[in-house]
């Protein structure tokens, strides 16, 4: 089938490709020029796996193509996909000024039939509006429909999740447009949910809800666990062999970041005032999770009294592994909290440094490995789980870092073990 995709961000570009991998023709749209220059040689915007592979082998195949020409782009297309960002507003919302952007354009572009499928994450009766604000603008006689078909991708997995999932959801009001969409990825070969254009709106939002919540509870369990000396892991492990609650997402740690958990549950909370209703489970999530980016600067503090002159090797800047995205990361208030109070930084990513220098502080120094990052540091600061830091040998930490410390906000290391090396030790609810 004919397809457009417009928006080539994380969501986008992974829905295009993909599709385009299961057979589909996909015509990707933006209206960045320097992006679509970038994807046309075979170079992704972001990081994520395997995706640059998949995109070079489909441009060579000629199954997906880009461009910034929303005529050419929307020309003989029966399936037009939105997958541009709704970044959260001052007021938590979610902005959905690139939605009505699109809007617009399609509105200006469209010369045949098609159904409009919404990939992006969208307030519930964002669909609807969509196709009002189309239909309005119009400049030809033709018909749309309007499918909700949000994503559940983790980032660092994004092409796997795609051939992988749990579930592909898909919602709207008209039985002919589901049908189409069905038939769109059944190739996937993962199990589809039909339902109506609200409930499918809501299911992302409530999805990422309930994840975020598991996270901000086993961090509030850890944050107790530290005050009574017990061991969260096992804790974790003891509770997770319930199948009513499950093993997933309770790894303690410094709190959820990135473009979803954050932006998802304060848009949800928007939602809730919006139609006079309090959230207050959710909010108390975020409460609990804003809270949580500070607890290493709590130990620090306790440790060492003051942080003025201190060296601090930074390890891990993305919000998790496997992605260069730097929204929400923990590293970000860190390292203004540090270098407020007087220390140094020190710090190192195998793939998000580039990012890290656009939104970080200035004077944060980027080592090129692990080893130039704890060179005579005062202590070594463990902000995101990547392999290289998880696999990088205690005795190097004893011998590189000027005082054998390590605050571990993801819980990598065996405190066991950690002890055998003569290392001082600080994790996450764990004595």
């Amino acid at each position: 089938m004919n397809i457009a995709v417009i928006g080539t961000g994380y969501v986008g570009l992974v829905t295009g490709v993909c599709l385009a991998e299961i057979g589909h023709q996909v015509t990707c749209i933006d209206v960045d020029d320097k992006k679509i220059s970038s994807l046309k040689s075979g170079t992704s915007p972001i990081y994520e796996d395997g995706l640059e592979d998949l995109l070079i082998k489909n441009i060579e195949k000629d199954t997906v193509r880009f461009t910034t020409d929303y005529s050419y782009g929307l020309k003989d297309k029966a399936v037009i996909y939105i997958g541009v960002g709704t970044p959260q507003a001052e007021d938590g919302s979610a902005d959905l000024t690139y939605i009505n952007d699109v809007c617009h354009s399609i509105a200006r572009n469209l010369q045949r039939d098609a159904i409009i499928v919404t990939k992006s994450t969208v307030p519930v009766g964002t669909n609807e509006h969509i196709k009002n604000k189309i239909m309005e603008n119009i400049d030809y006689n033709v018909s749309i429909e309007i499918v909700s078909n949000p994503e559940f991708l983790r980032q660092g997995s994004a092409v796997y999740d795609t051939f992988h999932g749990d579930r592909i959801v898909i919602g709207s009001e008209n039985d002919y447009a589901l049908n189409v969409i069905e038939n769109v990825n059944k190739p996937f070969g993962i199990p589809i949910v039909k339902t109506d254009l609200r409930s499918a709106e809501m299911i992302k939002y409530a999805a990422n809800a309930f994840l975020a919540t598991k996270i901000s509870f086993i961090n509030e369990i850890a944050n107790l666990c530290d005050k009574l000396d017990a061991n969260v892991e096992n804790v974790a492990k003891g509770i997770g062999m319930d199948k009513r609650i499950g093993n997933s997402f309770l790894n303690a740690g410094i709190g959820y970041g990135g473009s979803c958990f954050p932006k998802d549950t304060n848009a949800l909370v928007s939602i809730g005032k919006n139609v006079d209703y309090e959230m207050s489970i959710l909010q108390s999530v975020v409460e609990v999770n804003n809270r949580q980016k500070k607890v290493i600067i709590d130990k620090m503090y306790k440790r060492f009294g003051s942080l003025s002159d201190i060296s601090v090797a930074l390890l891990g800047l993305s919000f998790k592994p496997n992605t260069d995205d730097m929204r929400e990361a923990p590293s970000i208030p860190l390292s203004k909290v540090l270098l407020e109070k007087g220390a140094n930084i020190r710090a190192y990513d195998p793939v998000a440094a580039n990012n890290a220098k656009k939104i970080l502080p200035d004077n944060v120094f980027y080592a090129d490995n692990i080893a130039e990052a704890i060179n005579k540091a005062d202590c070594a600061v463990i902000l995101t789980d990547w392999e290289d830091i998880k696999n990088y040998p205690l005795m190097k930490f004893k011998e590189q870092l000027n005082q054998p410390i390590i605050f571990d906000g993801r819980n990598c290391f065996d405190p066991q073990e950690v002890r055998k090396a003569g290392i001082e030790y600080y994790s996450i609810g764990r004595p």
